[in-house]
């Protein structure tokens, strides 16, 4: 489910502020390298509003592609600081997946998706209340940020047993 972090017209991050490097370097860059998933702070100044990308993930979907499109979008900006908030980067990023291009652009310069991804966001603010990334809402659960798989594993076997109780009622 699409969340913006900074949504428009608030200002977005910039990779070179304190903030950043230091939670790449303290946090980020250590938890990549524990997954063994290759990821570099994004060069891109300031960092790009996500409408656009989310607007292009629901064309994806729509497509059958939605995951496809997701990763390259995430290893366009986390391992090759692509400008995501770009309609011919995202073009390009479509076109890499198998989607046709100029579908993709015509899509995102018509707004097509737009409302969608509007009600999306919304729901995501207002009826779940996602206010970090990641969010993962597992039964009655919220885990906000990252969590090892242990402490994941222990929380699914905990809603199970309690559906499953729930349900011998």
């Amino acid at each position: 489910m699409p969340f913006e972090l900074h949504p428009a017209p608030n200002p977005t991050r910039r990779p070179e502020s304190d903030y950043l490097q230091t939670a790449w370097k303290q946090r980020i860059y250590p938890m990549a390298e524990k997954l063994g998933v290759r990821m570099k702070l994004p060069t891109v100044s300031p960092y790009p509003y996500t409408s656009l990308a989310f607007q292009g993930l629901e064309f994806a979907k729509d497509q059958g592609k939605g995951d496809e499109y997701n990763d390259a979008v995430f290893r366009a900006f986390f391992q090759q600081s692509r400008d995501i908030g770009r309609i011919d980067v995202l073009a390009d990023i479509a076109n890499e997946v198998g989607l046709d291009p100029e579908q993709f652009r015509a899509a995102l310069e018509q707004g097509t998706y737009r409302d969608r991804v509007q009600q999306l966001l919304q729901t995501a603010y207002e009826r779940i209340r996602v206010t970090a990334v990641p969010t993962t809402i597992i039964g009655r659960q919220r885990l906000e940020g990252l969590y090892p798989a242990e402490t994941m594993r222990q929380v699914i076997e905990s809603e199970l047993a309690y559906e499953a109780a729930e349900s011998s009622r």
